[in-house]
């Protein structure tokens, strides 16, 4: 098939003409490569474009630098990655290679011309597809069928892909939530491979491990694809509590499937203590603001809940309030996020945090002169303005320390 389809015409910038224009001059061939294509036959306009080639790096390096183009970081090049800049855009562009040796995470990799084989050595049928840039498919693995029929499939044998590289365990898991149309489509072939492999992940870098783990995390079916990694044995190898509280993590996947939250706020579901917190930041190395957020909600999931009457955001204001914190505010947003309380977390982003209107500089012109006096005057005052809702201006403030 050939595809012409408006995301797809809108690619052809001045800058991939010209490198269009430099390939040909030379007879290289060069396609579209990987997820770019899969989005555009979903329709999509894809975020990064790959490119592929039968040209060599050292063939590539030649023919740009003859032409007076710039070409920018070197750390892809013994993997055979080129990146060339051209009317202010950058083109990553790799040559064709075939995997000579696998140890599961790192491949020796030695250039080829064949495409066939370069399709191959990639993880899913859906990522296997080329598109040369007259728009013809080269589909050698049957993954645009796979992508009508929302299957997601390794290319091969499944167990072969696998213990090439064991994240691609998770990158199964991660595409799937985002092309799969139910939960539970998979082929028992496939579940069994990756059962079999599960262990191969103790050896994956943590970092590696949570970039692919916050996609599944934000996708579709997430609570059955995270059953699964209980069932297949994967838990234990990524960080996961043995004992996952799975009842829990169902019930907040529900709460908070429209509204957008960090990834840590749907995890944090599956602890049950603040040990688990620890635990995943020890095998997934997760940033601080992170482990702080998981921290937060473990501890304050149940206890800090609205209130009954005419003000039910009332207590997260406090909280925020009296923690004084720079940034509470976003921990209660997900913290309501995480309780699915959609109204209050709306009326909450509406509300501007109030400053104290009153300042030790206030009480001092009023002839408190005493630090300690002062540090007790401010912070009964604070309880008043608290007591108002935050209302009480500067003045019925002063005038209640009078009485006071």
């Amino acid at each position: 098939m050939r595809l012409q389809s408006p995301q797809f015409q809108a690619l052809f910038t001045p800058g991939l003409r010209s490198v269009a224009e430099l390939f040909e001059k030379k007879n290289y061939e060069l396609r579209i490569a990987g997820g770019a294509v899969r989005d555009l036959l979903s329709g999509m306009t894809p975020q990064d474009i790959d490119f592929a080639t039968t040209a060599t790096p050292a063939e590539m390096k030649e023919m740009f630098t003859a032409a007076g183009v710039r070409l920018i970081n070197n750390k892809g090049e013994k993997h055979g990655t080129i990146t060339a800049r051209l009317h202010e855009q950058n083109f990553e562009i790799t040559t064709l290679r075939i995997d000579i040796v696998t140890d599961g995470r790192h491949a020796e990799v030695e250039f080829t011309t064949d495409w066939e084989k370069d399709a191959e050595r990639r993880d899913l049928t859906v990522n296997s597809m080329f598109l040369g840039l007259d728009g013809m498919l080269y589909d050698f693995f049957n993954g645009y069928e796979d992508l009508k029929n929302k299957k997601i499939r390794f290319v091969g044998k499944a167990s072969e892909r696998i213990q090439e590289d064991y994240l691609r365990i998770l990158r199964y898991f991660r595409f799937y939530g985002r092309i799969a149309e139910k939960p539970g489509d998979h082929e028992p072939s496939t579940l069994q491979a990756i059962k079999e492999n599960a262990s191969g992940l103790a050896g994956i870098s943590g970092e590696r491990i949570w970039v692919e783990l916050k996609k599944i995390l934000l996708g579709n079916h997430v609570n059955h694809l995270v059953r699964l990694m209980y069932e297949l044995d994967i838990a234990q190898y990524i960080g996961l509590p043995l004992d996952g509280n799975l009842e829990e993590f169902d019930r907040v996947t529900k709460n908070t499937q429209n509204l957008c939250p960090k990834p840590m706020t749907v995890l944090a579901s599956l602890f049950k203590v603040k040990d688990d917190v620890t635990n995943l930041d020890l095998r997934l190395k997760i940033s601080k603001e992170e482990k702080n957020l998981g921290f937060f909600l473990v501890k304050h999931r149940h206890e800090l809940t609205k209130a009954m009457g005419p003000e039910p955001l009332r207590p997260y204001q406090d909280f925020i309030m009296d923690s004084r914190e720079a940034n509470m505010n976003s921990k209660i947003c997900e913290l309501l996020t995480y309780q699915g309380e959609e109204h209050l977390l709306r009326e909450l982003q509406q509300w501007t945090v109030p400053s104290f209107p009153v300042s030790g500089h206030d009480l001092r012109k009023m002839g408190v002169s005493s630090g300690k006096e002062i540090g007790t005057a401010l912070q009964q005052l604070r309880d008043e303005w608290k007591k108002s809702g935050y209302h009480m201006d500067k003045e019925e403030l002063l005038s209640c320390l009078k009485k006071l």
